[in-house]
């Protein structure tokens, strides 16, 4: 019994082992030394290899970008809750329910796009802007609150509205009656124009930012020049104005571009659901009016009748007297 008991011991700790995680010990030589850095030599190696330097601080890099936005270092940038209060306080009113999320959408990415330090407006993107506006309230239910929600927009990203609204109508003068070959020769830096001084600043702009509304003015200035108004028709397009006339990334603008005819679609579709219920109130107002005349008509009648009766009994009373 005792061997069997010590032999089921044994198995059970060569069991048990198995769960055991194993430990391995290294050999490890005073002889070899490990810190690869303590070479100056092989420090700047290896700071070129990773492309960076070890003892960086916040722009002392020695980068031209570091050294263009040096002099923001330490600047105190605004919130996005910062923008939204401004935005509600200056409104001072409530945000139609269909348009709250859109409305929510267009200011706290356009904060993000104006705080940024590579971000310059220029008339195209003013142009976006406006027109993106346009396309959004179209329809708002009331027209004074739209006005209302455009000027806090503008207002709380640091923005005057008549000044938007004056560099975008400046765009709109020049392309008027221009051909798509006057636009991108144009967008090549040729002439003068706004157009033109807004393509030679982006491009001897090293670090250069696009933003949703720069795209969405080149979207309107495809339509002023006759190009159709299809995400199909738009995206070959703006891939060819902004990698070979502008020389910049495409990829997001034609992304952009997409997004704002969908958007554009579905407020097309709340266009026509809102003229439908428009209808079909007028319509129900016109039959409770109807019916409401045909309620008065009869009322009228039967008081008519009823003093026809009332005479009629008058005389017949007066007659057997």
């Amino acid at each position: 019994m005792k061997v069997q008991a010590a032999a089921v011991l044994a198995l059970a700790a060569v069991q048990v082992s198995a769960f055991v995680p194993q430990q391995t010990t290294f050999a490890r030589s005073g002889s070899v030394s490990l810190n690869i850095l303590k070479d100056e030599d092989e420090k700047a190696a290896l700071d070129r290899a990773l492309g960076r330097q070890l003892d960086y601080e916040p722009a002392s890099a020695d980068t031209a970008f570091a050294k263009k936005y040096a002099s923001l270092k330490g600047a105190k940038i605004r919130t996005v809750a910062e923008t939204f209060a401004e935005f509600t306080d200056l409104l001072g009113k409530p945000v139609n329910a269909l348009y709250k999320n859109m409305v929510t959408d267009i200011v706290g990415s356009t904060h993000l796009t104006v705080v940024c330090a590579r971000f310059q407006r220029d008339p195209v993107w003013s142009l976006g802007a406006v027109s993106a506006l346009d396309l959004l309230f179209k329809n708002y239910p009331e027209p004074d609150t739209a006005a209302d929600i455009r000027r806090c927009f503008f207002q709380c990203n640091g923005m005057e509205e008549s000044v938007i609204v004056a560099e975008a109508q400046s765009v709109l003068d020049w392309a008027a009656g221009k051909s798509k070959e006057d636009i991108e020769a144009a967008l090549c830096g040729e002439g003068d124009g706004p157009i033109a001084e807004t393509a030679k600043a982006t491009k001897a702009d090293e670090f250069w930012m696009y933003s949703r509304f720069f795209g969405i003015g080149l979207v309107r200035l495809m339509e002023l020049a006759g190009v159709e108004q299809t995400a199909d028709d738009t995206y070959p397009v703006m891939e060819e104005w902004m990698s070979k006339k502008l020389e910049k990334p495409f990829y997001t603008a034609c992304s952009d571009s997409d997004t704002y005819f969908k958007i554009k679609g579905k407020l097309d579709m709340m266009e026509t659901m809102m003229k439908e219920i428009e209808i079909r109130e007028k319509k129900r107002m016109a039959q409770r009016l109807e019916e409401k005349a045909e309620a008065a008509l009869r009322k009228a009648e039967r008081d008519s009748q009823m003093q026809a009766e009332i005479v009629k009994e008058a005389v017949e009373k007066a007659t057997a007297e």
